[in-house]
């Protein structure tokens, strides 16, 4: 196993116990948690749009820095955060652990499966990420279907409909990550910050999370 691959292993299960924590105790904690990573992800994503900007010399450079810092101010916030407690109050604590491990497990499915069989690119956009990568991730985010199985605390079957359910929070987790890859080499950055061994920035580590738990929202309005 490699230094990388260890090292995102620890940080990924340390961050799961956190957010354990969080999510299992009181509900304050839980919304002062959701507010204090959407200011986290608003203040890493302002670096990033601000290098973009310097990169391409745009001559309304600061209108558009306004304007792109108002949008993700108004997703991370008005999208993000609140569908992130719609869920957690609706469906229960337990069931928003479940959809984040899903997340979690597709990024370290890919992040394995990429790094030992390596292979065929996935996309010039992230040149890290291969095709074996990605079947990866599909394959993990069957994993925590399987563990909460063995629990009652949710209302789960191992059947097509939950599968699906998986398999889609895994594209849309994986197609945020490779959006957040597309900004990051616009602004010529490897990763958005620092606070997290292995990982980055907190917007490294969620990229796909802040995209998978809106789309779920509406993926559990229609089944």
């Amino acid at each position: 196993m490699s230094k990388n691959l260890l090292q995102r292993l620890i940080t990924s299960s340390i961050l799961l116990f956190l957010l354990f924590f969080i999510i299992f105790s009181h509900q304050y904690i839980f919304i002062l948690s959701i507010l204090t990573l959407g200011f986290i992800i608003c203040v890493e994503t302002n670096k990033m749009i601000s290098k973009i900007l310097k990169n391409t010399h745009s001559k309304k450079s600061n209108f558009n820095f306004l304007i792109l810092n108002l949008l993700t101010f108004c997703y991370v916030f008005f999208v993000f955060c609140i569908f992130s407690y719609e869920i957690y109050s609706s469906e229960s604590a337990v069931f928003f652990f479940y959809l984040i491990s899903i997340c979690f497990f597709t990024d370290i499915g890919g992040y394995a499966f990429g790094k030992i069989i390596g292979g065929r690119k996935l996309s010039k956009i992230s040149p890290n990420k291969t095709v074996s990568g990605t079947i990866g991730s599909f394959i993990s985010s069957i994993i925590p279907l399987i563990f909460f199985l063995q629990f009652n605390y949710i209302n789960l079957e191992l059947n097509i409909n939950n599968i699906i359910f998986c398999l889609l929070i895994s594209l849309i987790s994986q197609l945020g990550d490779l959006f957040i890859s597309f900004l990051k080499r616009k602004a010529k950055i490897k990763d958005t910050g620092n606070l997290l061994p292995g990982h980055g920035g907190i917007l490294d580590r969620v990229d796909g999370i802040i995209f998978a738990v809106p789309f779920s929202y509406f993926l559990l309005k229609l089944i």
